[in-house]
């Protein structure tokens, strides 16, 4: 580890270790697990943990600390600086639905490589990585493609590395083993600079094969990696390098000829480059407020960042750690657009002091988040490693389950969670109450959706020609003796769920149950599932279902939709 500068700021240091053992550890530790880990002592992890929740980033249960979605911003901050994912994505996405395989894109991160986007195939035996994944170079596909370029400097810290840790413990998502032996790798890259490709046979796992191509810069330097990942059942290395090789190519003629295209100053692919080897490695009681600080926008937010700040310093008091906040918000003035900032361009955006920012920048510069180039700031790969393995895997009953135990919380009330399967609705996550006489549904259960609150909000969703074809074929059995039955009247009644964006189901599902439900939405407002509140008919009237549950709903549905948004900017959530 090289020296630490004097003007790095202490507490910043100390939040990124806890962040990234918490990643490291798929997500969640305890607080005494990350002192431990960490080597902080417990009050520091206490205040540490304090600040993250404050800003939305890990969620507090006793002495559990979990990522929280909202921590994904600063991978996409990364992710839209980088542009590769929302140039190429859809290009691999299209590979992968030609050649049935799963297709990734990978970026050089020091002596390993990260991937950037995944287009992956459903089957049971299905392959793929998580995104911001962080692998030894030798072990894969796209790192001979990169290492090909490597300095001198860049093979010795390899080797160091290697030395040191000659099984690859210090990458924790794969598992450990020696893999490709240093003169066998430095052939595999000289390999791939003259062929353009290379493989990975079982590398990183038995029965796990990859081929890959590079996408390089003007100046013929790999940018980044796309491959083809398969398994050994369907293919051989050799016949699955002989099946792809050539359509692979071609996609990746078409991608460079994308990121070649001119758009701006920071250059069509932001800040994909290669980064040298990194240095070897060494070895509260009370959940806060998850508002998080305000989304930085183009301009000035001084005010509405310091507001935030000082509100969170008078309600934690000295559990805000105010420079750990500020310190990580830096990261967020990247973005689309904004690949590489000048210090003055971070203080504008952030709001902060210039001898904030810049003390923060030093700090992350060393920490290998942010590199430096002259005057220029640009984020690095190693931000990846701030929670997104974990997160880019969450679904949205991962999402939504913590919500609707707050739901549950305020209203006593069980809350569900349900997506449209055909012309039911299936259950995907429920918190239950405790009361005595309670709603009891399990997971997976599915309604028909005509009579559920939840399957209306959903089919009123659907464009109109596709909701009329959907009540033209689908029968309407009396459930119970107010179950709507009649076509006409049934799309009266979504006309009005669309209109009023809510639906209040009483007793038609079920004789005494009284279900009201929203919709929760995807950054394009298509409704993606619903949520509700179901109770005894005897439990509220009509009218205070309407007063007291549909705001106490709809507040919840806006922050499962804000936590799905941020989580699904690079990558769609399943169901389940």
């Amino acid at each position: 580890m090289s020296t630490v500068p004097a003007e790095a700021v202490g507490p910043l240091m100390r939040g990124v270790a806890v962040l990234r053992a918490l990643s490291d550890a798929d997500g969640r530790l305890s607080l005494g697990e990350l002192v431990r880990t960490t080597g902080l002592a417990r009050s520091t992890v206490d205040r540490v943990a304090a600040t993250l929740a404050r800003m939305g980033y890990v969620r507090l249960d006793g002495p559990a600390v979990t990522l929280a979605p909202r921590l994904m911003e600063l991978a996409n901050a990364y992710l839209g600086a980088l542009r590769l994912p929302a140039l190429l994505g859809p290009g691999a996405v299209r590979l992968a639905e030609e050649l049935d395989e799963s297709v990734s894109l990978a970026v050089p991160d020091g002596d390993g490589i990260r991937f950037v986007h995944q287009s992956t195939r459903r089957r049971a035996m299905s392959l793929t990585f998580r995104i911001g994944d962080l692998l030894p170079a030798e072990r894969t596909a796209p790192g001979p493609l990169f290492a090909a370029y490597w300095t001198p400097g860049q093979w010795a810290a390899w080797h160091e590395r290697r030395a040191t840790d000659p099984e690859g413990l210090g990458f924790p998502g794969v598992p450990p083993g020696a893999g490709d032996q240093g003169e066998r790798f430095a052939q595999r890259a000289e390999r791939a600079r003259t062929e353009g490709s290379a493989v990975d046979d079982q590398l990183i796992e038995p029965g796990l094969i990859a081929v890959a191509v590079p996408l390089r810069d003007p100046a013929g330097i790999p940018l980044c990696a796309l491959s083809v990942v398969s398994h050994t059942s369907r293919h051989s290395a050799a016949s699955l390098r002989e099946s792809v090789l050539p359509r692979l190519r071609a996609t990746a003629a078409t991608m460079e000829a994308e990121l070649a295209r001119p758009t701006g100053p920071t250059g069509p692919a932001g800040a994909a480059r290669a980064e040298g080897p990194p240095a070897p490695q060494a070895g509260p009681t009370a959940p806060a407020r998850t508002a998080g600080p305000p989304a930085l926008q183009a301009g000035p937010t001084a005010p509405a960042l310091a507001a935030w700040t000082s509100a969170s310093k008078q309600e934690l008091g000295a559990d805000f750690v105010e420079s750990l906040a500020r310190g990580l918000t830096v990261l967020t003035a990247f973005g689309p657009g904004r690949a590489e900032l000048t210090l003055s361009a971070v203080a504008e955006a952030t709001g902060l002091p210039r001898a904030t920012a810049r003390r923060a920048l030093i700090t992350l510069d060393h920490l290998g988040l942010v590199a430096t180039e002259g005057r220029a700031f640009r984020l690095t790969p190693r931000v990846l490693a701030l929670g997104c393995p974990p997160l880019s895997r969450t679904t949205l009953s991962d999402i939504a389950a913590p919500h609707l135990a707050t739901l549950v919380r305020r209203v006593h009330d069980s809350a569900s969670l349900a997506v449209l399967d055909g012309d039911a609705i299936q259950y995907t996550a429920r918190v239950a109450t405790t009361r005595i006489m309670s709603v009891n549904i399990t997971l997976g259960t599915r309604f028909p959706a005509y009579a559920a609150a939840m399957g209306r909000v959903l089919l009123a969703d659907l464009p109109a020609p596709q909701r009329a074809e959907r009540l033209g074929r689908t029968a309407l059995p009396a459930l119970t003796p107010r179950t709507v039955t009649s076509p006409a009247v049934l799309a009266g009644l979504l006309d009005e769920v669309a209109a009023q964006g809510y639906a209040l189901v009483d007793e038609e599902l079920e004789e005494g149950l009284r279900s009201l439900a929203v919709p929760v939405r995807d950054a394009a407002g298509r409704a993606v599932a619903a949520v509700n509140v179901a109770m005894h008919t005897t439990r509220r009237t009509l009218a205070e279902c309407r007063a007291e549950l549909l705001p106490e709903l709809r507040a919840t549905a806006a922050a499962i939709e804000a936590d799905l948004h941020v989580v699904n900017r690079f990558r769609r959530s399943s169901a389940v």
